[in-house]
């Protein structure tokens, strides 16, 4: 017997809008439609479900799960070992955060003296939240060569780096309302690309494909558009030209 979809709304805690949209986008399509045109949830259904609801905790968009899930290479008890990791390092960091945050409580109240190392002891940005999917998209040789150029780097030479990156990033916001194609905007992006392959190796296709993310990936989006509502979507049509010159 299966489940109304206000009955599955209520049994997970979401509401039933949540489901129609995912139906509609294809993501969760119902098992059965009833006589009545009721959408009937099946137990396989559930499954599905509950898989959609791990990648979300996890923070990927809908637009990803659903190409992670329909692949025809989707293996479902993969999938969940794959998520039981991530989810576990996920409370390691947040545990340490707490600890952090604890000790820090303790500083403010004079009750302990914290040293300037143990300030930033809990913060850890030696793993990169998109590498898994960056191997995935472009395969394990690209980001090992990527992970080592980083390794051979010093601390102030990264954060250099990452000042330089943020440099380009206000250098675009500050265009992004131009045409992509412009002189200006293609020399700005065109350092972009250099900036990248200082650290990695992109072609002129990954590049592009990089910058499709930009949009496709709300995470990125959310990251670049801090410095100019709609930058994410210029960098992707002027990474789209840059690339498309260059073939």
């Amino acid at each position: 017997m299966g489940m109304t979809v206000k009955q599955v709304a209520d049994l997970v805690g979401i509401s039933v809008r949540t489901l129609h949209h995912y139906d509609e986008i294809g993501l969760l399509p119902p098992t059965d439609i009833s006589s009545g045109g009721y959408r009937i949830y099946s137990d396989e259904d559930l499954e599905q479900l509950q898989q959609i609801l791990f990648y979300k905790e996890l923070g990927f968009p809908l637009k990803r799960i659903s190409e992670i899930m329909n692949a025809p290479s989707f293996d479902r008890r993969e999938a969940l070992e794959l998520q039981h990791s991530m989810l576990l390092e996920k409370r390691r960091r947040l545990d340490n955060m707490i600890a952090l945050v604890e000790q820090t409580i303790q500083s403010a109240k004079g009750e302990i003296k914290m040293t300037n190392e143990e300030k930033f002891a809990g913060f850890d940005f030696s793993r990169n939240p998109y590498e898994q999917e960056a191997r995935e998209r472009w395969g394990d040789k690209a980001v090992d060569e990527s992970n080592q150029k980083l390794g051979t780097m010093t601390n102030e030479e990264q954060q250099a780096m990452g000042e330089e990156m943020n440099n380009i990033y206000r250098c675009l916001a500050g265009i992004r309302h131009q045409d992509p194609a412009s002189e200006e905007a293609q020399a700005a992006i065109g350092e972009w690309f250099r900036l990248l392959n200082k650290m990695g190796s992109y072609s002129p296709d990954a590049f592009k494909g990089l910058g499709q993310m930009y949009v496709d990936d709300e995470r990125f989006t959310k990251n670049i558009d801090q410095f100019g509502s709609g930058l994410a979507t210029f960098m992707r049509d002027a990474m789209a030209v840059f690339a498309d010159n260059r073939q």
